[in-house]
């Protein structure tokens, strides 16, 4: 339960992988309407409310870097990206600077998240009666997973590196779901069809236009 009912929130967004079922092509990059996706995914947690947001890279990283150029957040490089997703959670937790209640673990290519979702996130967690909280939506699990701070030099004492993930999977009972209202946690852009199918949906609900995506 957090103190006052009103949670201090840090944010981890993870933009450090190669993106292999893409193919050539640097997810980052895509175009949501006239934004690359890493752009608009920071761009949308900036307006949160964050006590701090940081941006792990990795892969291409001078691409993610000019990506985000002006954006108020920290950047930091994973040098041992190609080691998995859990790394770059461990680069990320060592540089906040803040201490804070929650910090969410955020991938950058859920594009259909908004400042909604995350504020339903957050008031969640302001009344969670656990440490560790993971959105839901029809019982699928989704992300991104708020954990209390208090976990962080645990998950940096991991030598293995496993992390979050095993966080969960070990300590079941530290873990509570939050119902969301949609499906936008569950969302992500791993493939090409990926890409189409939600550009499609954006384009439905007039967020925004498709700019067709190279391929060659």
């Amino acid at each position: 339960m957090i103190a006052n009912n009103k949670a201090e929130m840090s944010a981890i967004l993870l933009a450090a992988g190669e993106s292999r079922r893409m193919g050539s092509i640097n997810k980052l990059t895509l175009p949501i309407g006239n934004t690359p996706l890493l752009r608009r995914t920071a761009q949308m947690l900036s307006r949160c409310g964050l006590k701090e947001l940081v941006v792990v890279v990795g892969h291409q990283q001078h691409i993610a870097r000019e990506t985000l150029r002006g954006l108020k957040l920290r950047v930091v490089y994973n040098e041992n990206y190609r080691d998995g997703q859990m790394a770059s959670v461990g680069v990320g937790l060592a540089a906040l600077e803040k201490p804070c209640d929650g910090i969410m673990i955020c991938l950058s290519d859920q594009v259909l998240l908004d400042v909604e979702d995350i504020g339903h996130i957050r008031h969640g967690f302001e009344s969670c009666p656990t440490s560790i909280m993971v959105p839901v939506y029809k019982g699928a699990r989704g992300n991104p997973v708020v954990l209390d701070y208090s976990h962080r030099e645990n998950i940096l004492a991991d030598k293995k590196n496993l992390g979050c993930r095993r966080l969960i999977e070990k300590n079941p009972e530290l873990v509570t779901a939050l119902e969301m209202p949609n499906d936008h946690v569950l969302v992500d852009l791993d493939t090409q069809e990926a890409y189409t199918a939600v550009m499609q949906r954006l384009r439905d609900d007039g967020v925004a236009y498709e700019t067709p995506m190279k391929t060659g």
